[in-house]
């Protein structure tokens, strides 16, 4: 009985110790106040709109707050129609401009989870015309993962691409078919190609059967009830679309909105405050990583593969925020969407868009739950600079921390049978890598512990771990005369033994 016992014990600490789904938990914010410190913060981010708009001659604008995937608040000021003053809304309709570029970038990778293509697909496989064009002979070929993430070599091409907004897919085709200039090889520099999401745009007709803009309707903006959204200006009822402008010599000039065509993949959807901030809800609501059925149009993990760097950008070593506050950043360009993360840790995925009669930004930090969103009626309205501004107020004022990261059962059950044995290293057990003491010779744990316990004394307290993952993390010990640091990282195997260590003074 007594061996049936034992097995019995055995089998019941492997359970606990082996990793499955079933045992994982989210990431989470243990933080009851948080919601309302962020609203006490909404006049002063009102302001700062307000102020901004007038400095930079907005005729109307519309923004958003998302916290959490709910659109949390949301206003408008000015007018979406100078001649009539047509006041702008949240319900009025903007042109978003290259923020259409996630919504194309999302289809490719819807398309891709139904097995209907692969992101390494040479492009020539759907545009024939393009087969043997590069900068050189030795370019690789170019693939829907290079026009994704802006480095098939082609130029930069924001004052054109601007005005290719209504060419047809024909045209597209003939441009193509009398030979393209590059500026680099393919795969090798990050330059923004609008050219590069029209081709996307063509591919998703190609290989779905539906205009780009049907399948976006379809499978993306329909079962988020974005209804209305849409790519033709035509079809929306004056009163509720807002002209763009631009201004000169002092005054508004309204521009000419241009009819929906192919490269409208990367730069013509028109949508509201209050159906966007269904969009921005959806990106918000991938994270974090979690057991949850899925419900979102896209699998959850296809829109955290947005959120990933693709292709680096730049590295700024003393970025300048808004406020005067100087970081290091780093950006990279993702599937459609812009990378950035400061010296603080902080990732911020969004994208700007800029066209004649409109500018608009929106971006989320995923780790803090919180997103912001701001369109403009005036030509290549700055709105990456005030959304910033907003996100970095928004985060100061409402003290605002990142999910904490959940404490596996592996992890807690590692730290409690480490804190048993740091103090002498005796009766050591079986819950080491081989690794551990070949790296770590006992003599040197053992005089090491005995020298950093003899200043801070017995151990009185310890705190909760603090997990950096599933499988690495720390916590403070205090003892009757200070505080010691233990780190420990766990190997992959199943059940997942210590592999590296650190006892340091506080």
């Amino acid at each position: 009985m007594k061996y049936i016992y034992s097995f019995f014990v055995l089998l019941f600490s492997f359970t606990i110790q082996a990793q499955s789904p079933a045992n994982f938990s989210p990431a989470s914010f243990n933080d009851p106040t948080r919601l309302e410190r962020i609203k006490k913060a909404i006049p002063v981010i009102e302001k700062m709109y307000k102020d901004f708009s007038i400095a930079n001659h907005f005729p109307g604008y519309a923004y958003g707050i998302v916290v959490d995937g709910q659109l949390l608040y949301k206003g408008a000021q000015g007018y979406a129609n100078l001649d009539e003053k047509i006041p702008a809304t949240t319900s009025s309709m903007f042109r978003i401009a290259s923020m259409s570029k996630s919504f194309t970038s999302l289809a490719i990778l819807h398309l891709r989870d139904a097995g209907k293509l692969k992101l390494d697909d040479p492009v020539e496989m759907y545009i024939p015309e393009l087969k043997g064009q590069g900068l050189t002979n030795d370019a690789p070929v170019i693939t829907i993962r290079h026009l994704m993430s802006h480095s098939a070599g082609f130029p930069e091409d924001n004052p054109w691409g601007d005005r290719q907004l209504a060419d047809s897919e024909k045209d597209l085709k003939d441009l193509i078919n009398g030979k393209l200039s590059f500026s680099n090889v393919a795969g090798v520099e990050y330059e923004y190609s609008n050219l590069g999401f029209a081709m996307l745009g063509y591919i998703i007709h190609k290989v779905a059967g539906l205009s780009y803009d049907e399948y976006i309707q379809k499978n993306i903006l329909n079962p988020l009830g974005m209804n209305e959204t849409t790519y033709e200006y035509t079809v929306i009822p004056k009163e509720k679309f807002a002209f763009g402008y631009r201004y000169i010599n002092d005054k508004w000039r309204k521009e000419q909105p241009l009819k929906d065509g192919i490269y409208g993949a990367m730069g013509g959807m028109i949508t509201s405050i209050d159906m966007f901030g269904k969009y921005v809800a959806m990106h918000e609501s991938a994270w974090p990583e979690r057991n949850d059925t899925e419900t979102l149009p896209v699998k959850r993990s296809s829109i955290r593969e947005m959120h990933q760097p693709a292709r680096f950008i730049s590295l700024n070593p003393s970025y300048t925020f808004p406020s005067g506050k100087k970081l290091a950043t780093t950006g990279s360009y993702t599937y459609g969407l812009r990378w950035t993360i400061d010296a603080e840790h902080k990732k911020n995925i969004g994208h700007s868009g800029g066209l004649p009669g409109f500018g608009s930004n929106w971006q989320f930090l995923p780790d803090y739950g919180v997103g912001v969103i701001l369109f403009a009626n005036v030509t290549y309205a700055p709105t990456t600079l005030i959304n910033t501004a907003v996100m970095d107020t928004l985060v100061q004022l409402a003290m605002l921390k990142p999910r904490q990261v959940s404490v596996s059962p592996i992890l807690a059950k590692r730290q409690q049978e480490l804190i048993k044995i740091i103090p002498t290293w005796d009766n050591t057990g079986s819950i080491f890598a081989e690794n551990f003491f070949d790296d770590y010779p006992i003599d040197m744990l053992k005089d090491g512990s005995v020298n950093l316990f003899k200043e801070v004394g017995p151990i009185v307290n310890v705190n909760n771990m603090i997990a950096e993952n599933q499988l690495r993390g720390y916590c403070i010990i205090d003892c009757k005369n200070g505080k010691l640091k233990l780190s420990f990282t766990l190997s992959p195997e199943n059940p997942a033994l210590i592999q590296e260590y650190h006892l340091i003074k506080q």
